[in-house]
């Protein structure tokens, strides 16, 4: 029998029928035609006013029941953004709001362990969490799921704040980064709700910009409350914001929110596919986050974690394509080559702009000599620059409907930028290096979010959650990737110098600048003599140099990827997708015909060639 026959299917319409019919008062999904169900209501999203309404609904819609929505002024669109930009803002920050508080909380819990894994938690937690929060929210809505996250995020960053021990304080990082995971792909995906294609690059662009913003101001408010109160400040801070983004969404967050039974929902979800996205993100981010560091990249403990978790990630997809009748992440996402192309242009576009975010601190604090805290200040040309282009790029598309060609100028200055700083030298000056980062962030911005509109304009509407999750976990395995190989290229361009440190050191003090130790031991640059930090400064400045070709070598790929990505007319009509169990089944079933009528084309045109 076929996998994904409804008979074999995981959750059949007979159990559904038999779970909803226990919770008769909680039903109130209904279903339609295959291409426009009469379940969506249709709205114009135009340049006008109609952009920030949904309008009146269809004839089609009102005769299947559909009440009209009031109409949602610009101040309550206002409001929405509001609450989305906070949420992202919050879970931005907290990527990098500790970066400059870990010395401090590690000396406060005597622990060495704590400097590495309460960042590493955070991020662990946030990647493998993104694909499920897609999926969950196609069976219980948006909005309710949206809160959910918020809830969670806001109670790990409570826990943060209390915690007594550095156990604790990692266990509600972990906490922190499954609700950050969920605050930052469902506001993508609540947009794509409440949005026509058309013109949702501008609320894109804000997303971008607030992310920028926050990832740069991280540093620089998490070093004046460590300095100035408490490092528990910099998870305190989050609980009145984030309670504010929680108000707004209950009272203004209008978007379709089926009362999906618990038990029914369960059932629906492919907990195999879960465990295993989960269990094979984790496995192989943990191998990339040893390697080097904790242990040798040769090590059977780093090895075993990379293999069994490509393993466990190659079984999720088999799984997928093959055995699940509710997919978490349908393959048929990667099935066209345009849509192989944006992924790949957003794994490239995400490798290359984290290294920009790691690796310049590094170059500000080991050569020219600056405080953590000051070399957040000196990212800001990068960041107000890759602001400026988000939120540019987002109006432009939004007026024009041009993706394409949004994505390639993005790509074409972004690898031209990140060629400039292969010339950054121990002596650059400061119009040098302002100037190189402004280039490189004007082609990192439009990329942010110009690659989710073309892969949302390929797929149908009832994929585009299952896209925005698929896009939002690829882009944070590239981040972690592009800290990875940077990182090795850095040290092993450090080994190759290790003669010259040797040289001007003596071999007891360059052995702590030499591979892997380089980057934790900038500080003792600050205490050498003149000729002596000069030397080492060189060193440094010459394999960054060589770490930036190979960004600028990715950066030419995904320029050459996007060459591939194929030209969609925006919709300025918005079709709201429905979610909830019937809405699931009924994708469900249209797919399953679709899957019989070609099979049985492929059946005709052999027997004829017969």
């Amino acid at each position: 029998m076929a996998p994904n026959d409804p008979e074999n299917a995981s959750v059949s319409k007979t159990d559904l029928g038999q779970d909803l019919s226990d919770e008769k008062d909680e039903r109130i999904f209904e279903s339609g035609p295959a291409e426009q169900s009469a379940s969506e209501q249709q709205f114009s999203q135009d340049a006008s006013p109609q952009d920030v309404t949904p309008g009146n609904a269809t004839g089609e819609a009102r005769a299947g029941g559909e009440e009209s929505k009031p109409t949602r002024s610009r101040a309550k669109v206002a409001l929405i953004m509001l609450s989305l930009c906070t949420a992202v803002f919050l879970a931005a920050l907290d990527v990098t709001i500790i970066t400059t508080a870990l010395p401090t909380i590690s000396e406060h819990f005597h622990s060495s362990l704590g400097f590495t894994w309460i960042g590493s938690g955070f991020l662990l937690a946030n990647s493998a969490s993104v694909p499920l929060w897609g999926k969950v929210s196609d069976i219980w809505g948006r909005k309710p799921i949206l809160l959910l996250a918020n809830f969670v995020f806001f109670v790990g960053s409570l826990l943060c704040g209390v915690s007594v021990n550095i156990g604790m304080l990692i266990a509600a990082r972990a906490i922190q980064g499954v609700g950050a995971g969920g605050l930052i792909v469902l506001s993508n995906i609540a947009i794509s709700d409440l949005f026509s294609q058309r013109s949702r690059g501008a609320y894109y662009g804000l997303i971008g910009m607030t992310w920028a913003i926050a990832s740069a101001l991280g540093p620089v408010i998490g070093g004046a409350f460590t300095e100035g109160v408490s490092w528990r400040w910099c998870f305190y801070i989050n609980l009145p914001l984030d309670g504010i983004a929680f108000v707004l969404m209950v009272l203004f967050l209008d978007v379709h929110t089926p009362r999906t039974p618990i038990r029914a929902g369960l059932r629906a979800i492919d907990w195999i596919g879960a465990i295993s996205i989960v269990g094979g993100s984790l496995m192989f981010l943990l191998g990339l986050e040893y390697g080097g560091v904790t242990f040798p990249w040769d090590s059977a403990t780093v090895v075993s974690l990379l293999v069994v978790g490509v393993a466990v990630l190659i079984f999720f997809f088999f799984n997928e394509w093959r055995l699940t009748s509710h997919p978490i992440m349908p393959t048929r996402i990667f099935s066209h080559r345009s849509n192989l192309a944006i992924l790949f242009v957003c794994l490239m576009h995400g490798v290359v702009f984290i290294s920009a975010s790691y690796f310049l601190p590094l170059y500000f604090q080991a050569i020219l000599g600056a405080s953590p805290l000051l070399s957040g200040v000196y990212l800001l040309p990068l960041v107000l620059s890759l602001s400026f282009a988000s939120a540019t790029v987002g109006i432009f598309i939004r007026k024009t409907g041009m993706y394409r060609e949004a994505i390639w100028f993005g790509m074409t200055i972004m690898t031209i930028g990140f060629g400039l700083f292969v010339d950054l030298a121990a002596d650059s000056s400061w119009a040098k290096i302002i100037l190189y980062q402004i280039v490189a962030g004007l082609g990192v911005g439009p990329n942010f979010q110009s690659p989710l509109i073309a892969l949302q304009a390929q797929v149908h509407g009832r994929d585009a959650a299952a896209a925005t999750s698929t896009f939002g976990f690829i882009r944070q395995l590239a981040t972690a990737i592009g800290v990875v190989i940077g990182s090795v290229v850095f040290q092993n361009a450090m080994l190759d110098r290790q003669n010259t440190l040797r040289e001007s050191l003596g071999p007891q003090l360059a052995q702590q600048l030499e591979g892997i130790n380089a980057g934790a031991n900038v500080e003792v640059i600050k205490g050498l003599p003149s000729d002596e930090k000069s030397a080492v400064r060189d060193v440094f400045a010459d394999s960054l140099s060589k770490m930036w070709i190979l960004f600028v070598v990715l950066a030419g790929v995904g320029l050459l990827t996007s060459m591939l990505i194929q030209k969609k007319k925006l919709s300025r009509e918005h079709t709201e997708v429905k979610t909830g169990l019937a809405e699931e089944e009924e994708r469900r079933r249209v797919l399953e015909e679709e899957r019989r009528k070609k099979s049985r084309g492929t059946q005709d045109v052999e027997s004829k060639g017969n």
